[in-house]
């Protein structure tokens, strides 16, 4: 019997090619880690941080999302540890969520712990995201919020901005709330925040995983208008706040942005290319999106019918490469692709270009 795959994975780390969890291994700026190797010099750790975060990281937040006015924010422990606040604070017995499918699954866990129930859309088709009209179908007296996540885990697809507008209106019409989840903003070609159009209305989940690769960390954000401070403030689980060399780090890192996030960008879209250019010469297989606007995308491969579950074991028991099963991600669409992420080293996208072709030959 195989190991479980993570265990395989953690214990071979230095030598697995990890596509599996959407982390960033591509190098950002040296001026993060000697800003955190100095709180560990100077034993910052020993002291917990302020409440509301490192001094001055919850501003810097704010200001690059340009939210300073008439918001407030949460640093987190991770962006799901947002999530939870948020649905365990606002959702109710019988509410409902509108939703797609594919998602990032564990927000729609948390959303059944609440008593509430996720409406999803099947977005595994064109347009590959929630349309106006969809999501316009589904509200019914008991919806009280819709779940956006843009760009989107898992297919790399990204809302246009008439896109936000219309839903934003659906919430407006509705009296909901927009759960605005920006993990991969920073990955986007363009992207548009539901606070342009809503603002008293859009909660905002934030994450330093990705963009800064703090995927270890544990460090994220939660964003929310003023007015709802006082009851999200209430369900904070973290009350002595989260990680605090990772909190100095993530500052060091949004003060230097435009010095390092255009070359981690240009690596990113040169891994996707070299692993497009491989998928293209497989048969029966094919990129539902592309380019994408995160650090990830699907390949389909309903039409080889292999199963993504054999095809993510094979890859990582025989070549050390760890994608995802479609099955973590979707209930509608799971057996039908792989995802992978690839914000990792070139030479490791090259390898998975190189291995992920031959192991579907082998196992036709």
């Amino acid at each position: 019997m195989e190991k479980d795959p993570f265990v395989y994975a953690h214990e071979r780390e230095d030598k697995i090619v990890w596509m599996s969890q959407n982390t960033n291994q591509i190098e950002t700026s040296p001026e993060i880690m000697e800003a955190m190797k100095e709180a560990l010099e100077n034993k910052k750790f020993n002291l917990y941080p302020h409440r509301d975060g490192v001094l001055g990281l919850k501003d810097i937040l704010l200001d690059d999302l340009n939210l300073k006015d008439g918001f407030d924010a949460l640093i987190t422990n991770g962006a799901i540890e947002a999530t939870y606040t948020l649905t365990r604070a606002l959702l109710s017995e019988g509410d409902n969520v509108i939703a797609s499918d594919p998602s990032f699954m564990p927000i729609h866990h948390q959303i059944k712990l609440s008593g509430s129930t996720p409406k999803e859309i099947d977005v595994y088709k064109e347009p590959y995201r929630m349309t106006v009209e969809e999501v316009n179908e589904e509200v019914d007296k008991d919806t009280k919020m819709i779940l956006l996540i843009d760009p989107l885990n898992p297919l790399g697809s990204s809302y246009t901005k008439e896109d936000v507008k219309g839903i934003c209106e659906i919430a407006e019409d509705n009296d909901l709330l927009v759960i605005d989840d920006i993990t991969y903003r920073d990955f986007a070609y363009e992207h548009t925040l539901a606070s342009e159009f809503v603002p008293e209305r859009t909660m905002f989940v934030y994450s330093f995983s990705k963009n800064l690769g703090f995927a270890g960390m544990r460090l994220g954000g939660l964003i929310m208008p003023v007015g709802y401070s006082e009851i999200l403030h209430k369900y904070r689980t973290n009350v002595l706040s989260a990680n605090v060399i990772a909190q100095v780090g993530a500052k060091k890192a949004l003060e230097t942005k435009k010095e390092w996030l255009p070359g981690m960008l240009e690596q990113s879209r040169k891994n996707q290319s070299i692993i497009k250019k491989a998928v293209e010469d497989i048969p029966d297989v094919f990129l539902p999106v592309y380019p994408s606007n995160t650090n990830m995308f699907v390949i389909d491969i309903e039409k080889t019918g292999l199963d993504p579950q054999k095809i993510q074991e094979k890859l990582l028991y025989e070549h050390d490469i760890f994608v995802r099963g479609g099955n973590y991600l979707s209930n509608i669409a799971g057996d039908k692709f792989v995802r992978i992420s690839f914000t990792v080293p070139e030479e490791r996208a090259r390898k998975f270009a190189e291995k992920f072709p031959e192991v579907l030959d082998e196992m036709r």
